[in-house]
């Protein structure tokens, strides 16, 4: 049976107060919680202090290039279903350069799960506008304040056809390690928003911003999860910040819908080739 300490990788060297240490601590224990095994599991990550976090959990991880933890990540899936793929990335990461990958992915529907840092700017670049940045947001890139709209991934997942909605705050671990619980539970593709503060660098959207903006659906007994209607209904509002499971339906993966595709992966199938096979094949091409 793993322990919390099985899942313990390099020591992180985040800002003291970094909303990513939440996200940390929230997986490992619904890992443990899952009765999950490291070398089971396997973190994708892209560029950001985000990034850091397939170096700090304690499973197999591959730390890739910018905006590019998506396909890395259903790359992995396809080539060994085996395996719990974990895809994890900040707001400039996955809202950013990495767009196009986090539309393909939802529509895709491959059985992985993606945890989104969302800290409102760029931390490890020391500052900047993101993706998700509020109008009027005043950065080194914007000293007179954004001008741009900023992105709404959630809405963004809901119209893209992902399966599996949920938002969570980093400074509410039990919530949080629940939802990602759920989020590696559901098969398809699971997205899982988090508000995770930058405290060296936005001292806007602070912890106390959120303690007093959010609002747990999980209180609301008339919220329906599976009602993509009331989902849209609940993101599309700006009076409030809602947490907690915003959409899930279930719909065959990728993997399942996909022709001729064996349930042993890729990783694990035999692709040695006989002496014909192999003479009929450089015959081709001769």
């Amino acid at each position: 049976m793993s322990t919390i300490n099985d899942f313990k990788g390099e020591k992180p060297t985040w800002c003291p107060g970094c909303g990513d240490y939440g996200v940390l601590n929230a997986l490992q224990r619904a890992s443990v919680e899952l009765g999950m095994d490291p070398e089971d599991m396997v973190v994708v990550s892209g560029i950001g202090c985000s990034g850091k976090l397939s170096a700090y959990f304690g499973s197999y991880g591959l730390h890739t290039i910018h905006g590019r933890s998506l396909p890395t990540a259903q790359g992995v899936k396809v080539a060994n279903r085996d395996l719990t793929v974990i895809a994890a990335g900040g707001d400039g990461d996955g809202y950013g350069i990495g767009m196009g990958h986090f539309i393909h992915a939802m529509r895709r529907n491959v059985n992985i799960t993606y945890i989104v840092m969302d800290n409102h700017i760029y931390g490890l670049t020391t500052g900047q506008t993101s993706p998700t940045s509020d109008t009027g947001f005043v950065t080194k890139t914007a000293p007179k304040g954004a001008v741009e709209h900023p992105v709404h991934p959630l809405q963004l997942a809901l119209a893209s056809g992902a399966s599996f909605v949920a938002q969570g705050f980093s400074g509410d671990i039990p919530q949080l390690s629940m939802l990602m619980k759920e989020a590696i539970s559901h098969k398809g593709f699971s997205l899982l928003n988090v508000f995770s503060p930058c405290v060296t660098f936005n001292k806007q959207n602070t912890y106390e911003f959120y303690k007093s903006h959010i609002v747990k659906l999980t209180d609301d007994a008339t919220y329906d999860p599976t009602s993509k209607a009331q989902a849209l209904l609940r993101v599309s509002q700006e009076d409030a910040i809602y947490t907690g499971i915003i959409y899930k339906e279930d719909r065959p993966t990728y993997e399942e819908m996909a022709p001729n595709f064996s349930e042993t992966g890729l990783a694990t199938q035999d692709h040695s080739l006989s002496a014909d096979e192999l003479e009929k094949l450089l015959v081709q091409f001769q």
